[in-house]
């Protein structure tokens, strides 16, 4: 297994409106470019948390937040990006990272490599206990 060191920086972008952390990206920048920066949205702007080039379809990346808190960053198979909170929470181990992508009725999600609860990526919903769920960051590529 190969591990990835990414360097963070803080950005923000000022805005009349902070983006919501419910969708996988904003309709005007589409987390499906090839390259550029990915961006998460965290507190009142946008964080950058490594360059689009850098993620490998089908794995995840975890990233410490300013805050230090943990998200999952995923190239999903078809090229688009998703981020949800590192941290499993039937577990609390900080694992997501490291889970399992997949899909079910055409919904991409993330298997937890510890007991295999899966969370749907655009809303972090878990689809093996409906009263579990993740937190999920909206994501842009730049």
């Amino acid at each position: 297994m190969t591990t990835a060191t990414i360097t963070t920086t803080r950005q923000s972008t000022p805005s009349a409106t902070p983006a919501t952390p419910a969708t996988s990206a904003t309709p005007d920048t589409p987390a499906t470019s090839a390259t550029g920066a990915v961006r998460l949205a965290h507190g009142d702007g946008w964080f950058t948390v490594c360059d689009r080039g850098l993620l490998t379809p089908g794995r995840g990346v975890s990233v410490l937040l300013p805050d230090g808190d943990q998200a999952a960053v995923f190239l999903d198979r078809s090229g688009r990006v998703h981020a949800v909170g590192n941290r499993d929470p039937f577990t609390g181990a900080y694992v997501l990272a490291r889970g399992l992508l997949g899909s079910a009725g055409g919904r991409p999600f993330v298997a937890s490599p510890l007991l295999k609860q899966r969370f749907d990526l655009a809303t972090g919903a878990c689809l093996d206990d409906e009263d579990v769920s993740v937190p999920v960051f909206a994501v842009r590529v730049e």
